[in-house]
């Protein structure tokens, strides 16, 4: 194990398993052994984290309902001094739950923020979905209204990248048909459930076909990250050529060969791909 010292008066967000206990990292145990307090968003079910791990830190509960009141305290705490590390039910704290907000609060007044990495379900599932991962969006829980999920849907129609939600099995097949309506019933997409758990489950097929699975499957239990494929269509008519040097550029300064920068952008704009290759050959080499 490293050597590295708590800092006083600092908040450190510690990454716990999204399911399997033996993702838990060495520095995560280290830091919940040491700190003053443990702030969770669920005691009860922290507590089994920590027991498994013999863990005796005092806990103190932070979550969407008292996050306003606590979080007053957990400042005055720390401005005093304490450390204490921040834990969500899984995952990363501060992806998709009050984190954020005691996070934000820290920095507004100059805490130290720590982060201390963990598994997250949104690049677990990205990771193993077979779709591209070299640019992606994460647009966590959609709406849970009919319409304002479709309008959150439609303004992401004509969005290329690789696209993200977490949902509730509740709401995964009104989830996946509106989906199949806003983006067709031919896009392809990755359901991932209970990741890393016992009855982890990833299944890949397009809308359509993920309609007619979900539909004949009863009592859908579990946490469900959706991995969606980016809108395909043709961009050549929306891309000037400013605008595909720009492209291009970022997918050097990434790292690809020109022939591989000028082959993906050919998929995507129905361009030529010796075009894109010779327009690569005429920008400068300030990308390196």
């Amino acid at each position: 194990m490293s050597n590295e010292i708590l800092e006083k008066g600092t908040l450190y967000l510690v990454g716990t398993p999204i399911g399997n206990l033996e993702d838990m990292t060495l520095r995560a145990i280290r830091i919940l052994q040491s700190v003053d307090l443990i702030a969770a968003e669920d005691t009860r079910h922290t507590g089994k984290l920590l027991h498994h791990f013999q863990i005796t830190t005092p806990q103190i509960s932070y979550h969407h309902h008292n996050r306003l009141t606590r979080q007053t305290e957990l400042l005055e705490k720390l401005q005093r001094g304490q450390t204490i590390a921040l834990v969500t039910d899984a995952g990363m704290p501060g992806i998709c739950d009050p984190g954020y907000d005691l996070t934000r609060a820290c920095i507004e007044v100059n805490i130290p923020v720590i982060p201390i990495p963990g598994a997250t379900a949104a690049i677990t599932a990205l990771s193993a979905s077979g779709l591209p991962s070299d640019r992606f969006v994460f647009e966590g829980f959609l709406p849970t209204k009919d319409k304002l999920r479709r309008d959150r849907l439609s303004s992401l129609q004509k969005e290329s990248r690789t696209l993200i939600f977490y949902e509730a099995p509740h709401r995964l097949l009104s989830t996946l048909t509106d989906l199949a309506e806003v983006f067709g019933k031919d896009r392809s997409i990755t359901v991932a459930r209970e990741l890393t758990k016992l009855y982890e489950q990833l299944w890949r097929g397009t809308l359509e076909e993920g309609i007619d699975y979900y539909q004949d499957t009863q009592n859908i239990k579990g946490e469900i990250t959706l991995v969606v494929r980016g809108c395909q269509e043709s961009l050549s008519l929306q891309l000037t050529e400013s605008q595909l040097k720009e492209e291009l550029l970022q997918l050097l300064k990434q790292g690809m060969t020109r022939s591989q920068a000028s082959r993906q952008l050919a998929q995507l704009t129905a361009r030529p791909r010796r075009e894109i290759y010779e327009l690569s050959l005429s920008m400068t080499d300030s990308y390196d």
